[in-house]
């Protein structure tokens, strides 16, 4: 490869290769953003709700709008609580990983909760 690619930042290994905007280690499967320098982590990343509260680990949140949820006949109705939320990087914007009652573990977007 023509590429100088750095080394992974968790297990030092040099077979690291590129997949769009990240840097992938085949070893240990830790991904990164080369211009981070591979000290990105869940919690480095400020995330904020509707309304523009900063979100938490923990935290009591409030769904804003009705959400369809696939495989059930009724969504998730606006001013549903959910508590204890986790922050995760997810896919396609989903930053919230959480436990709804009634409807299990799901991941949410925090542009669709308030901070309760």
């Amino acid at each position: 490869m023509s590429e100088n690619l750095p080394p992974c930042p968790t297990c030092s290994s040099e077979y690291t290769y590129a997949m769009d905007a990240l840097v992938v280690c085949p070893e240990c499967g830790h991904e990164w953003a080369p211009a981070e320098g591979g000290t990105a982590t869940p919690g480095d990343q400020v995330v904020r709700d509707a309304v523009g509260n900063v979100l938490s680990d923990g935290d009591t949140v409030t769904v804003v709008k009705a959400l369809k949820v696939k495989g059930s006949t009724s969504g998730i109705k606006a001013g549903t609580k959910v508590r204890n939320i986790r922050l995760v990087d997810g896919v396609d914007g989903h930053d919230i990983d959480c436990r709804i009652d009634g409807f299990g573990a799901m991941q949410l977007k925090s542009s669709v909760v308030k901070k309760a």
